[in-house]
């Protein structure tokens, strides 16, 4: 049987390139794929969902949702582009009607107990608002995966703070104390799988229109981080957050401690992971420290070829 998903995601290039991989991947069932602020406003973020679902017209078509219209401080258009999706005009129909992410999420949670997992690839805030309206959460989801915060890796959004967790802290920590069975991908993981130009020109099946949607949108990525961080690749930062659910075997993973620090002027959003032995029994995650790269790549190219 598929295994049963709901993605939240701010849909920008790697976060699309995640969702095309788990729209076609036939060991996942995408029930959900719900917007949140974050790379881009709330608006475009809804709007970007609904590029996803037109433009790579999955087999299995997923309930789409709409966030709240909340703002941050940052965005992550420099990396994205424009729009999020390379600065891209992709056409897109009259959006159709969409629930509230947070009622989408909880929907599918007690329509089917046990047997989800929810990926987050973006601030926490729809999640901890879909929290208070229903406590009971946290019983009824079968494993968060989350990709957020850093542990021994600089910050992206601060000196030691990682984009998600920056967003929204307090939101953040909200989600970890709830008693999720919750694995938490950092900043130092999602680095560690970069995609060259030299793996873009080696897609598989590339008359296929997964292909072709990755094609348009991931040089621009590749360009992006070669001026902002001199690497010549892009991070396939949320496809590791599909392969945790996927092929979890890619992952290594140790109990620990995590919280988030949501007061201080220069450390705002920043993972503190207590690792002090005596607290390894009070661990509220599974932190993901390895990932095998080439088991990656292999499922990258195996699920491509599925779209054939």
């Amino acid at each position: 049987m598929p295994h049963n998903v709901v993605i939240i995601a701010d849909p920008g290039i790697d976060g699309a390139f995640a969702v095309t991989l788990a729209m076609y991947d036939p060991g996942l069932q995408v029930l959900g794929l719900a917007a949140t602020a974050g790379n881009v406003a709330a608006d475009q973020a809804t709007k970007n969902v609904h590029i996803l679902a037109e433009q790579l017209d999955p087999p299995r078509s997923p309930r789409l949702a709409a966030p709240l219209p909340v703002e941050y401080d940052v965005d992550g258009t420099k990396l994205h582009g424009p729009g999020g999706l390379a600065g891209t005009e992709f056409p897109c129909r009259r959006l159709h009607h969409t629930l509230p992410t947070g009622k989408l999420v909880a929907d599918q949670l007690r329509q089917h107990p046990h047997e989800v997992t929810l990926v987050c690839m973006g601030p926490l805030t729809v999640l901890a608002r879909a929290l208070d309206r229903d406590p009971e959460l946290p019983t009824l989801v079968r494993r968060v995966v989350c990709l957020g915060g850093a542990w021994r890796e600089p910050g992206n959004a601060g000196p030691v703070s990682e984009f998600h967790f920056f967003c929204d802290p307090a939101a953040a920590r909200q989600v970890l104390r709830a008693g999720f069975p919750l694995t938490l991908i950092p900043l130092d993981l999602m680095r560690k799988v970069i995609f060259a130009p030299t793996d873009l020109l080696q897609l598989p099946v590339p008359e296929a229109r997964a292909t072709q949607f990755l094609r348009k949108i991931v040089p621009y990525g590749i360009a992006a981080t070669a001026n902002l961080y001199g690497i010549e690749g892009f991070h396939l930062k949320d496809v590791i957050g599909i392969v945790a659910v996927s092929l979890p075997a890619a992952l290594s993973t140790r109990s620990v401690r995590v919280d988030v620090e949501v007061r201080g002027e220069l450390t705002r959003g920043m993972s503190v992971i207590d690792q002090r032995a005596w607290r390894s029994t009070d661990a509220n995650v599974e932190l993901a420290h390895e990932v095998d790269g080439q088991a990656v790549r292999d499922y990258i190219a195996g699920v491509l070829r599925e779209t054939a």
